[in-house]
């Protein structure tokens, strides 16, 4: 069963919320005795579990038979598979790097993104700007300049002074 909403799991919460129903669950789940749980409520009590069971998709069949359907957890999870991450995205938490990729060729996109990012093509800026720009997405700036300069992406004045994107990296921007 699913709700108004696209969410399959809010009726099995909601189904399980009861304590009464928890129990009834339960009883079905270990092979316990439901028929005598259920033959100690009124009418009206067994008919609101077994509703509560059915509707949420926990069981199938009516109050003469109920079958659990275990795999409602399973399908309930594969809706709420979290998506997974794609090319830069991978080695970033929070928009900040995580960790540095051992591909070369995957390092060099890493790169490239965080150079596109911090700095304008024509734009020149100090090592302190650079660092506060940079800090906002990895911990270890240095390391971070280093690479960007490594690979060709930022220059870096002969002094150290001052750093602005490469034509490399500035003609990525454009194609």
């Amino acid at each position: 069963m699913v709700d108004e909403n696209g969410k399959r799991w809010r009726p099995v919460i909601a189904a399980l919320a009861n304590p009464v129903v928890r129990v009834a669950f339960g009883l079905l789940a270990v092979g316990g005795d439901l028929d005598g749980y259920l033959a100690d409520k009124s009418p009206s009590r067994r008919r609101h579990i077994v509703d509560a069971l059915t509707a949420s998709g926990i069981v199938r069949g009516d109050d003469q038979a109920l079958t659990l359907r275990a795999e409602v957890f399973a399908e309930i999870l594969a809706d709420a598979a979290p998506r997974r991450a794609t090319g830069v995205e991978r080695f970033l938490v929070d928009g900040r790097i995580a960790q540095y990729p051992g591909s070369s060729s995957e390092r060099d996109l890493v790169l490239q993104w965080v150079a596109v990012r911090v700095l304008a093509p024509g734009e020149t800026v100090s090592e302190a700007v650079l660092n506060g720009r940079l800090r906002v997405l990895a911990d270890d700036t240095a390391l971070l300049r280093r690479y960007l300069v490594d690979a060709g992406l930022v220059e870096r004045r002969q002094d150290g002074s001052e750093y602005a994107l490469s034509e490399v990296a500035a003609g990525a921007t454009r194609g």
